[in-house]
């Protein structure tokens, strides 16, 4: 029977399982401070894999229903916008159709004639206003916002447009003003443009999934409350500071409290970053949202609700999000610019042919202004460009969640890479094996010795040990009687002999001294596990958190691009120093907490550096909001994806560079789309104002609205030759 099986039979009482104490006791120093007592957590720990919000254990129910737990949802918001945005786009392009074609302007340009039905003449008024209160009102409502905000902006501009061709279109239709003023067709085309643009914008914008809801997911469902010794399930929202409760192994502490109760090795890499299981026993303080893989406990809670870490963790992302969301998109401020300059223009025109002695040219020439000066190509600039390169690299396997992130990532100058699960597998590996000077089996005879101890256990360490073993092809003799100790090690019969393999406590146990070898490992964070056959020590065994075999070259790409590359991690600094060696990394911040990343990003912010944070675990989630670029490892957990701006789809560090790439080419994109789109109307609106009126040419209305809309056509085309981008492999 192995350790869970065995676990899941026990209804009440908190299991005992082992896990395997580690050597290398300097490692518990980051994780939540002083625990008053030993910790395994020199243990490595495939963590970041296999316990996410919504599983990794196959006793723990579904946890997606948590938004009660975090009350912060956004992402409803933007669906409903996105909705909002493809029914009226849809609707007001069914309508749009027969506007245009009815339109006498359009027509006359066309060169067709309308039949002479006496209704015809108010198919295109009608459906237009349809258009103008329907597919206008979200920009209506904009427009009114930026007014009363006094910042001007994108809803101005085309609030501003609409309304003075709406006007002048029904002006025009009732012989109240010039037939030149008839502009149905151009109102709709351009109602149906900017909703195409915000449709774009908002679904890029729903995309991603609520950071929060993903970090409440962390939490159970249900507590098992302990009530004059009888089991109560109640919601975690009911525990209250004092009250016990029961965890089964493989279960979620659901409140942050202190052991009362049994042992376990508790798998906290979703909050501490830790790649290693740590062992929990009584007096110990555990963090709502971890979890006992092997053992169950009894936990009296110390802290609810907001005072929870996990809490402190959520507003830590919070700010974070609510911080970046005020920065001003490029478009955003050209519109804004455009507004003044479109507005003054129309005044000096009025003004201008008033004086003059024409005010009926007057009229015609302002009007022209303020509705040439209509920002068609403006509104797709932006978000057709991001469209393309969003699915250009999804095609690469990048996922670009934050529109902004793209545009920043050209202006990064230091890549943070988070260590575990990133930089490394996040598993444990065996990578040296050293047998006994005094025992005459050889390392590999000590290696099959040990995986034969091991192969009844779940442990994380085990699996690896087995794993190394049958990768080297040894013969591994049958084990019985198997049996464990928390803390301590394993014990099997082998052979007809008692072997046992554990960690410091087991040599402690057994009065014995570590192998000369073990003093070297230590020096490189790694874990060290002892072989003990009939009571003297045969060998040892070495493991470590094995790095990505393209972590190598990641950094060897950014740092030929003049990028300086760091590492941040929950481990110790030993471990930290050695990967650091091993993969040319240029500094690292070693043992930071979780609540401390985030202050890591902004020491490197205030130096005056452009970061792009790289990371997979709940407790990189503050940091990748705080740094410019935030990039997830799509193996990550929910959290880290959601509070990302760009998710690689693999786990391949190399693909940062493929961001690069692609936010080099799309900042020129949107940066020639720009100039294409405000140039036009620099260059439109005098001319529609009549500014060569002295030399004998006046732009007509309907030419200038002709080149508007080819501007469009002008901006979408270069948009497309991103799909031309060779990202290159990184195989």
């Amino acid at each position: 029977m192995t350790e869970r099986t065995h676990a899941m039979h026990e209804r009440d009482e908190p299991v005992d399982h082992a896990h395997h104490q580690p050597s290398d006791g300097a490692v518990d120093d980051h994780t939540n401070g002083a625990r008053g007592s030993e910790h395994g957590a020199g243990e490595d720990h495939p963590g970041h894999g296999g316990h996410g919000p919504h599983g990794g254990h196959g006793d723990q129910p579904d946890r997606g229903g948590h938004a009660e737990h975090g009350g912060h949802s956004q992402h409803g918001g933007h669906a409903d916008h996105v909705a909002q945005f493809r029914r009226l786009f849809w609707s007001n392009l069914v309508l749009a159709v027969p506007v245009v074609m009815l339109s006498a302007m359009f027509a006359t340009l066309m060169g067709y004639e309308l039949p002479e039905h006496p209704a015809i003449r108010w198919i295109a008024p009608v459906l237009g206003t349809a258009m103008f209160l329907s597919g206008g009102r979200p920009f209506l409502t904009g427009a009114a916002d930026e007014l009363r905000s006094r910042r001007p902006g994108m809803m101005l501009l085309i609030g501003l447009a609409i309304t003075v061709a709406f006007g002048a279109s029904w002006g025009s239709t009732l012989g109240l003003l010039d037939d030149q003023l008839e502009f149905w067709w151009e109102l709709a085309l351009l109602i149906v443009i900017m909703l195409l643009g915000h449709w774009i914008e908002m679904r890029s914008l729903a995309r991603t999934t609520s950071a929060l809801d993903s970090l409440a997911a962390l939490l159970p469902d249900q507590a098992e409350r302990v009530d004059d010794d009888a089991i109560v399930p109640v919601s975690p929202d009911e525990l209250r500071v004092g009250d016990v409760v029961v965890i089964r192994p493989g279960g979620s502490i659901p409140a942050d409290g202190r052991v009362v109760d049994g042992q376990a090795a508790m798998d906290e890499s979703m909050v501490t970053g830790e790649s290693r299981t740590v062992a929990r026993s009584v007096g110990d303080e555990v963090t709502a949202g971890t979890v006992a893989t092997d053992s169950g406990l009894r936990v009296e809670v110390t802290a609810t609700g907001e005072d929870t870490a996990l809490a402190g963790i959520q507003r830590l992302v919070s700010d974070a999000q609510n911080s970046s969301s005020r920065a001003q998109r490029l478009a955003d401020t050209a519109a804004g610019w455009l507004f003044w300059f479109a507005l003054g223009a129309a005044a000096i025109t009025a003004v201008v042919w008033s004086a003059v002695g024409a005010p009926a040219d007057a009229v015609v020439r302002t009007v022209t202004v303020l509705v040439i000066a209509c920002p068609h190509a403006l509104g797709l600039a932006i978000p057709l460009v991001v469209s393309i390169a969003t699915e250009r690299a999804a095609r690469g396997g990048v996922l670009i969640k934050d529109r902004l992130a793209l545009e920043r990532t050209r202006t990064v100058d230091v890549v943070l890479f988070d260590k575990t699960g990133t930089l490394t597998t996040g598993e444990p590996a065996v990578i040296d094996v050293a047998a006994a000077q005094a025992n005459d089996a050889d390392d590999d005879a000590v290696l099959a010795t040990a995986a034969a101890a091991e192969s009844d256990s779940e442990h994380p360490l085990a699996r690896a040990i087995v794993r190394a073993a049958h990768e080297r092809g040894l013969d591994v003799p049958r084990a019985t009687g198997f049996t464990s100790a928390p803390a301590v090690g394993v014990t099997a019969q082998v052979d007809g002999e008692e072997v046992r393999v554990g960690g410091p406590r087991l040599l402690e146990e057994a009065a014995l001294n570590e192998l000369d070898e073990a003093a070297a490992w230590h020096d490189d964070g790694a874990t060290v596990l002892h072989v003990l056959r009939a009571g003297r020590a045969v060998g040892a065994v070495k493991l470590v958190d094995e790095v990505r075999p393209e972590s190598r070259a990641a950094v060897a790409d950014l740092h030929a691009r003049g990028i300086e590359v760091a590492m941040i991690t929950g481990d110790a600094e030993a471990v930290a120093r050695t990967v650091a060696a091993d993969l040319g990394i240029d500094r690292f911040f070693a043992g930071v907490r979780p609540g401390d990343k985030s202050a890591k990003v902004r020491e490197l912010q205030q130096e005056g550096r452009s970061v792009a944070m790289v990371g997979d675990g709940v407790n990189d989630a503050p940091a990748l909001t705080q740094a410019d670029v935030g990039i997830a490892i799509g193996a990550g957990t929910d959290v880290a994806i959601a509070s990302a701006g760009v998710i690689l789809a693999g786990d391949d560090p190399r693909s940062v560079l493929s961001v690069v790439d692609l936010s080099l080419a799309s900042y020129r994109k949107m940066k020639q789309n720009l100039w294409w789109a405000a140039g036009y109307n620099l260059i439109s609106v005098p001319l529609a104002a009549g500014v060569l009126a002295p030399v004998g040419f006046v732009m007509p209305m309907s030419i200038g609205a002709l080149l508007m809309s080819a501007s469009t056509v002008v901006v979408a085309l270069n948009a497309q030759l991103l799909r031309r981008l060779d990202l290159r492999s990184r195989d």
